[in-house]
């Protein structure tokens, strides 16, 4: 419902003749979606709408019947709800908004909206934006939207000089959030699922560098084997053929955990140009029970124990007691990269039990060292996700093929099955696919390690 009221279309493009159904599909929202009465006011939709309709406006389009009155009465409506309780990527587009209205109308009002915008904006770019240039909500889903709406104010202050200071923080913070998304993207061009994030919502690293360069805005393209995004918890390595993104991150902020997953440790990895093994990502928001399986641990590619999820991921956007990042270290060598780190999601089970994992990374080949610590005995699962193309055959005891030169060798530890499962790349989307499943009820402390071998 929130994206029918965006009006995304009029900044879509494409076909010509799309303008006769635009302009009447803005008179019925002006005839059907009276001031201040239904979803289509809350704060979210209206901020991205307002945006959209001043940007189709500011091309030379004639307005439809009431809607430069609409528009003033909806930035007017917007500044008396602005979503503090929310924050995050929310309050960011609607000072967005508030900014393109207090520049698009003239006067005291418009001037005051204005103004406002400016110091919110100032104040969320301060918080929300890490040191690595990384969205501190860290999605890289609302990390490119975020991204999206930095260029377009730096857009609007070239076209609508106003604070100098506020374009020059816009600019300086553009380059390395490009930056950030392009560690953050697997070599066909897409994001990394991790959190609530799927592909066809936000622009992909291309089309936003491009539109960068267009402002004047040229990010660091140079490319490096290892990038630590330390602010904000991921790695990333390149080696002979293999992408591997590693999640050693905070589940979020932790008065917006809301776009959080219980996926402590998990990563993601493609071989020569292909996703290999992925996050099963997000099909649907809301309270439903797969919105919250999919927001579980059991979902991603990390370690599960006693069937319970490593923070308490709960109705559709809230977390309890949440795991929190121990000991992580990045050591890089000529022969071998290292990434570890710990967790202690699970210390609040019976025998305060602790998750470890540790990522080697080699030409050809990567282990996966899980270490299992505390006391008694549990229940242990390691899962892989796998891409839609990838279907694991069993070739042994321990070695299962996932395509031509292509391979996993298990821990022996642990009784392995091939099930089938489903991938959720974008909203709305249920692909068929495959997850390999390592189960053991062991005494603790347990070492499993499983090494993925590529020719």
């Amino acid at each position: 419902m929130y994206n029918l009221h965006y009006f995304d279309d009029l900044d879509a493009g494409g076909e010509p003749g799309r303008g006769l159904w635009q302009r009447a599909f803005l008179e019925r929202w002006l005839r059907d979606n009276p001031p201040t009465q239904g979803i289509g006011w809350d704060s979210y939709p209206m901020s991205l709408r307002i945006v959209n309709w001043i940007r189709w406006l500011w091309r030379g389009e004639a307005p439809v019947g009431e809607m430069i009155e609409s528009l003033a009465i909806q930035a007017r409506h917007l500044r008396a709800r602005l979503e503090h309780h929310l924050l995050g990527n929310h309050l960011f587009v609607n000072a967005k908004a508030l900014l393109f209205a207090g520049t698009y109308f003239q006067g005291a009002e418009a001037d005051a909206w204005r103004a406002e915008a400016e110091r919110l904006l100032a104040r969320e770019m301060g918080e929300q934006i890490l040191e690595d240039g990384g969205h501190f909500e860290r999605s890289p889903m609302y990390h490119a939207l975020i991204l999206a709406d930095v260029l377009d104010l730096v857009a609007l202050a070239k076209a609508a000089p106003g604070s100098t200071g506020l374009q020059h923080r816009l600019r300086a913070m553009a380059s390395p959030m490009l930056r950030w998304l392009a560690a953050m993207s697997h070599p066909d061009g897409e994001i990394a699922l991790f959190n609530d994030a799927v592909t066809g919502v936000a622009p992909a690293h291309a089309a936003l560098a491009g539109y960068a360069r267009t402002l004047g805005i040229l990010a660091d393209e140079s490319s490096t084997a290892v990038v630590d995004l330390a602010a904000s918890g991921y790695t990333r390595v390149e080696r002979t053929g293999a992408v591997l993104i590693t999640d050693t991150a905070p589940l979020g902020p932790d008065h917006q955990p809301g776009h959080g997953h219980a996926d402590t440790l998990s990563f993601e990895l493609s071989i020569a140009g292909q996703r290999v093994i992925v996050d099963s990502g997000v099909s649907e928001y809301g309270t439903s029970p797969e919105r919250l399986r999919q927001r579980g641990t059991a979902a991603h590619n990390t370690v599960v124990i006693d069937h319970v999820d490593s923070s308490e991921v709960w109705s559709g956007f809230r977390v309890a007691r949440r795991a929190r990042i121990r000991d992580r270290r990045v050591d890089v060598a000529p022969e071998r990269v290292t990434i570890s780190a710990s967790h202690d999601g699970y210390r609040r089970l019976l025998g305060r039990v602790e998750h470890a994992r540790r990522w080697e990374i080699e030409d050809g080949s990567i282990a996966i060292l899980d270490d299992i610590r505390g006391k008694g005995r549990h229940d242990v699962e390691i899962r892989f996700h796998f891409a839609p193309q990838v279907r694991p055959e069993r070739q042994g005891e321990s070695l299962w093929v996932l395509g031509p030169g292509l391979r996993i060798e298990t821990a022996p530890e642990l009784s392995w099955s091939a099930n089938e499962s489903t991938y959720h790349p974008a909203m709305g989307a249920r692909i068929p696919a495959w997850v390999l499943t390592g189960m053991a009820r062991a005494d603790l402390p347990l070492r499993a390690i499983n090494r993925i071998v590529w020719t």
